[in-house]
């Protein structure tokens, strides 16, 4: 009983240890944020709202990043995981700035890197055979709030209607709490790979402002994301399986 009890005892304890190399890592990528967030008060100034916002973002994403990492199987940030993690600094700079509303000369170079690097951690998983789908939901939730952050920049241009390409993955989220259909897992599709990266592309360009009718790209990649959200949703409530009865109950 004693020997068995130092044995579970020994695991715990290895366990916990374990978990401390990932839990200060993500402490330090949270403190690079704040670095960050000082460069740019250096180089082109940072208001209260783009310091508050840029530490909140450190912080909501240091405390999810840590959970998700904490239920992982492999309880560490791996290779590609940290090339995410760059591109979640970069856009908590675009964050803060786009709070103060302004420096569009930065904001556009910082989100064009960020979405560049899009193309490296899932190459960078692959070669080092440490795919897994805490990464893959990462990346993904740095992609959508880094598009929620340029089209609400952008909307301040365009309008309000901007904000539909950066709430409607939100909003699909919410609709699924109380529709469970659409909490079922969707197929491959290269296609919705190819419109999630021409949004933040558009947004980019219209944001740069380096072309004319900016207002036609966005609204043409507005369509085109919610002809993928449409077809997901139709998909979902043909195939995904219903909840089975009582299951509310339990």
């Amino acid at each position: 009983m004693t020997t068995l009890h130092h044995h579970r005892t020994g695991l715990a304890t290895r366990g916990v240890a374990s978990k401390r190399p990932a839990n200060a890592e993500i402490a330090a990528w949270a403190g690079l944020q704040v670095v960050l967030l000082g460069v740019l008060e250096c180089s082109v100034g940072l208001g209260a709202a783009g310091w508050l916002l840029g530490i909140a973002y450190a912080v909501a994403n240091q405390a999810l990043l840590g959970g998700a990492v904490q239920r992982s199987a492999r309880g560490a940030l791996g290779p590609a995981d940290r090339v995410t993690s760059a591109r979640g600094l970069l856009v908590g700079g675009v964050t803060a700035l786009v709070a103060d509303g302004g420096a569009t000369a930065v904001i556009v170079p910082l989100a064009a890197v960020a979405l560049a690097l899009d193309f490296v951690d899932g190459r960078v998983a692959r070669r080092t055979g440490t795919a897994s789908a805490m990464g893959a939901r990462f990346d993904m939730e740095v992609d959508a709030f880094l598009i929620l952050v340029l089209s609400a920049h952008v909307a301040l241009s365009l309008g309000p209607w901007v904000l539909v390409v950066g709430v409607l993955r939100y909003a699909f989220v919410v609709a699924s709490w109380g529709f469970d259909r659409l909490t079922g897992a969707l197929p491959p599709s290269y296609a919705r790979k190819v419109v999630a990266a021409v949004q933040g592309i558009a947004l980019v360009v219209a944001a740069s402002g380096l072309v004319p009718h900016v207002g036609v790209l966005v609204g043409l990649a507005l369509a085109s994301l919610l002809w993928s959200f449409g077809r997901d949703v139709v998909w979902l409530c043909r195939n995904a399986p219903a909840p089975a009865e009582g299951m509310g109950d339990v």
